[in-house]
C-alpha cells in the first residue's frame, strides 16, 4: 500500500489577521483530506472483485489517525485533538510513517488508556511514556525497534504490551515480572537471543 506522506502548511501570522484565517482549522482540514484520501487509496486497493465485498473506509475522527501517511505529529494535530476534548483517553497513529514521536506527545495527552502506534517506523519510544498513570494497552508492533523500550516498566497500569514484529533481541525480564497489572507481552517476530525467549511464564507472553 502506498500512502503519500502528510506534509501540513501552517498559515503565516500576517495572513491569519489580514484574512481571518484559522491556523487549526487550515490544518484540521487539509489532515483530515489527506487521511480521506489516504484510506479511499487503501479501500481501492483492498476491494475484492471476486466477491464485490469492500472494507469499511472509517471516519477520520480527532482520536483515529490511522492510515493517513502522517510523518510526523505537528501541533496542528495537538490543536485538532485536544478541540474534541482534554480527556481524550484512546488514540490511533496505526500505519503511517512516523519515525518519532516526541515527549510532548505523552506529556499533552496525560488521561490515554490505549495507545496504537503499530505499522510505523519508530526506532524508540520518547521518556515521558514511563509518566503515564492510567496507560492499559500500547501497541508499537511492526516498527524499527532494536531495543525494548524500557521505560514502558515504569507505567504500573500496563497491562498489554505488544512489540510484536520489530529487531529487538534482548527483554529486562526482572523488570518485566514486577509489574504489577500486565497480562500480556507480545514479542513475536523478534530476534530474540535463547535467554530472552525462554522467559518465564509469569504472565501470558506471547512468542
Amino acid at each position: 500500500m502506498n500512502i503519500e506522506p502528510c506534509y501540513c502548511f501552517f498559515a503565516a501570522p500576517a495572513a491569519v489577521k489580514q484574512f481571518g484565517v484559522s491556523v487549526f482549522t487550515t490544518v484540521e482540514r487539509g489532515i483530515r483530506q489527506r487521511c480521506a484520501r489516504s484510506r479511499l487509496t487503501e479501500h481501492k486497493h483492498t476491494h475484492n472483485n471476486n466477491n464485490n465485498t469492500h472494507k469499511v473506509i472509517s471516519p477520520v475522527n480527532g482520536d483515529d489517525l490511522s492510515d493517513c501517511g502522517l510523518v510526523s505529529f505537528p501541533d496542528g494535530v495537538f490543536k485538532m485533538i485536544r478541540s474534541r476534548t482534554d480527556n481524550i483517553q484512546k488514540i490511533s497513529l496505526a500505519n503511517n510513517q512516523i519515525k518519532a514521536l516526541s515527549n510532548k506527545f505523552f506529556l499533552t495527552f496525560t488521561q490515554l488508556r490505549e495507545v496504537d502506534l503499530q505499522g510505523n517506523v519508530l526506532t524508540t519510544l520518547p521518556e515521558a511514556v514511563g509518566n503515564m498513570q492510567h496507560l492499559i494497552s500500547i501497541d508499537v508492533s511492526r516498527n524499527k525497534l532494536r531495543v525494548f523500550p524500557e521505560r514502558l516498566t515504569d507505567v504500573s497500569s500496563l497491562q498489554h504490551i505488544s512489540v510484536e514484529g520489530n529487531q529487538i533481541t534482548e527483554l529486562p525480564m526482572e523488570k518485566l515480572s514486577l509489574m504489577p497489572a500486565l497480562k500480556s507481552v507480545d514479542v513475536r517476530s523478534n530476534p530474540l537471543t535463547p535467554e530472552a525467549a525462554s522467559f518465564p511464564h509469569l504472565f501470558t507472553l506471547l512468542t
